[in-house]
């Protein structure tokens, strides 16, 4: 899969993992505050 976007700091790959009733994704705190956007894959 290749994903082409312009005007990105990083790239990350991590899994989600449980949180209560929902799911959390893991990141550097240096990106507290930052816009994030996932991209879930079809497996």
């Amino acid at each position: 899969m290749t994903v082409a976007i312009d005007g990105i700091a990083g790239f990350l790959k991590r899994s989600a993992t449980k949180f209560g009733s929902g799911a959390e994704v893991d990141c550097p705190k240096e990106h507290i505050g930052r816009e994030i956007n996932q991209i879930i894959k079809c497996d």
